[in-house]
């Protein structure tokens, strides 16, 4: 099981190390979220700090994807990288060129190494092809299949 807190002191250093000027104001205490599905990470303003949290999945996780995480989570601590734009990429280029790291927008779960599995509670069909489409959550495509479409054209179904 991954020291987070140990793991977040780590990446603060290399950012620092590596000149780019993550916050000075991190908590040091990273949150484990139990009920994430689609994300690894979360960075958030609360107040006057930065809080970093990551999955659970990460528990067990190998030990680069959890610091490639939380390296993702600390560029958006730097000013002017709340989102994804080009000072944020221009970071992440920094570290994953000093430390071998493949930050990247989005990471999935092949990359960090980590189990996909994700709670299935709607499949939906599509009535030619028969391709699936599983979701964890109601969105608009899953209380209102008929206003969609497959990529053949077929309409889609709700099973689940």
């Amino acid at each position: 099981m991954n020291d987070f807190d140990a793991l977040l002191a780590r990446v603060v250093d290399q950012a620092r190390a590596a000149r780019i000027p993550a916050a000075r104001n991190i908590d040091p205490h990273v949150r484990v979220n139990r009920r994430a599905v689609t994300r690894f990470g979360c960075c958030a303003k609360q107040g006057e700090r930065y809080v970093i949290e990551l999955s659970e999945r990460l528990l067990w996780a190998p030990e680069a994807a959890c610091m490639q995480t939380l390296a993702h989570e600390v560029l958006h601590t730097c000013r002017g990288c709340r989102d994804h734009g080009e000072r944020w990429k221009e970071y992440a280029a920094r570290m994953n060129a000093a430390y071998g790291y493949h930050i990247s927008r989005t990471g999935t779960c092949q990359e960090l190494g980590v189990p996909d599995i994700k709670p299935v509670r709607y499949l939906l069909v599509c009535r030619r092809c028969g391709q699936q489409f599983r979701r964890a959550k109601a969105s608009p495509l899953v209380l209102h299949p008929e206003r969609y479409r497959c990529k053949c054209g077929g309409t889609l179904e709700r099973r689940l």
